[in-house]
């Protein structure tokens, strides 16, 4: 990939960046203030041959994750470093000068910032971190959502931190231990990068509080939802769900469409035809579930049959896989797309709502009726449809491009 032209599309929000070798193998994990200024950074240094140079020397792909502060990426970065066990990133593996965040052993475990000299065999410890300061806010950021003890030694009766709604008092049996328990689960996903397996068990949660008429209850799991969006997304994030629980309305959906999907067609006389599809989350791109499709299955003209095709080949793949399917998948297209899409759904038994949005006049199409619906031109809603409509279009239009250009030097 040109490198380049990758650089200048790097937002310049906080987050962190994934650097790739050329058989993408991810070889460094780094935060950032600004993902783009400190990614072209390391492009603008002279070759010395330091381990900076041979880092650079080595990549050919960037990935990175948005995040709504320092604190936040700080979170990942640490997480996503022992996963990959990347190379270039050495000095934090294993040192004991750095901070962790240690989850000790008790009944009701407490969290807190240490630098163990020597590491209790009851406790876990995730880590290291570089900074003290931004690891104390990371952790401060956590109890605001999950509300765990951080004092030492189990008190015998409640603190000030039970009063300011940042502990639930285990202390005098304010929760039982199964839900406290529940709180540090949830913690520790975030510690170990896994915000996919809490969103999708934190929504089971809510939905399950929701069907019981437990509403208190799925109240106050649906603001924990919305607070790990906000540690991640940044500010943009209130205003996601603004045009959320709008478009929710709109459409008469069960539940707020956090994840979507989106799907468009490109091709030139039936030439060179490419499927694409574009996930967001919370409202925001999340670019690690990007899909290009080939078209394979589909000769000459025919849109709806292409997008029939890559709808199919997405979500069999998904079922396969025991993926958590999106809320909602958005089709660029009129009735004839929308139609094609729904029978391939339909054939391999996957049920997940469905529209498609025409661009001539912003119509909305729903499966299985005659009418479609305009949305106000000022609604919400509607800008977020047409944002990830654009992202879809914009995807296809770019692979294509890439595709003509490979044939053209062939």
């Amino acid at each position: 990939m040109d490198i380049k032209l990758k650089l200048k599309s790097l937002p310049l929000t906080s987050g962190v960046y994934l650097m790739k070798d050329k058989k993408g193998k991810v070889i460094y994990v780094g935060k950032a203030v600004s993902l783009r200024k400190r990614v072209q950074s390391y492009f603008r240094k002279k070759q010395t041959m330091t381990k900076t140079d041979l880092l650079v020397a080595e990549i050919a792909d960037i990935d990175y994750i948005e995040t709504a502060s320092e604190a936040g990426a700080l979170l990942l970065e640490a997480s996503l470093i022992k996963k990959y066990k990347t190379k270039y990133n050495i000095e934090l593996r294993d040192d004991k000068s750095y901070p962790y965040i240690e989850v000790t052993g008790e009944k009701f475990p407490r969290i807190s910032v240490e630098r163990p000299n020597e590491k209790k065999k009851s406790s876990t410890y995730y880590g290291p971190y570089v900074s003290v300061g931004l690891v104390r806010e990371a952790l401060s950021l956590l109890r605001k959502i999950f509300h765990f003890r951080t004092c030492d030694p189990f008190p015998k009766k409640e603190c000030l931190d039970f009063h300011i709604g940042l502990c639930e008092a285990p202390c005098i049996g304010k929760i039982s231990k199964t839900e406290y328990l529940k709180n540090v689960k949830h913690v520790r996903f975030i510690l170990e990068g896994k915000r996919d397996q809490l969103y999708k068990n934190l929504k089971k949660e809510m939905d399950t509080h929701s069907q019981r008429q437990e509403y208190e209850q799925a109240a106050k799991v649906r603001d924990q939802l919305r607070a790990i969006g906000a540690l991640y997304s940044g500010t943009t994030n209130i205003n996601y769900f603004k045009e959320a629980e709008q478009l929710q309305r709109a459409l008469g959906l069960e539940r707020l469409p956090e994840r979507m999907e989106a799907f468009d067609i490109s091709n030139i006389m039936g030439n060179q035809a490419v499927g694409s599809m574009v996930s967001f989350f919370h409202g925001k791109p999340d670019k690690r579930n990007y899909r290009r499709f080939r078209i394979k299955d589909v000769e000459g003209i025919d849109d709806f049959k292409m997008i029939g095709e890559v709808v199919r080949r997405r979500y069999t793949r998904l079922k396969k896989e025991g993926a958590a399917y999106p809320d909602l998948i958005i089709i660029d297209g009129g009735k004839g797309q929308l139609s094609s899409a729904c029978e391939e759904l339909k054939k391999i038994d996957v049920v997940i709502p469905i529209i498609s949005l025409a661009k001539r006049e912003e119509e909305v199409f729903f499966p299985y009726k005659r009418s479609s619906v305009r949305l106000s031109h000022e609604s919400l809603g509607l800008n977020l449809l047409r944002r990830i409509r654009d992202e879809a279009h914009r995807f296809a239009i770019t692979y294509h491009r890439l595709l003509r250009s490979k044939a053209f030097l062939k």
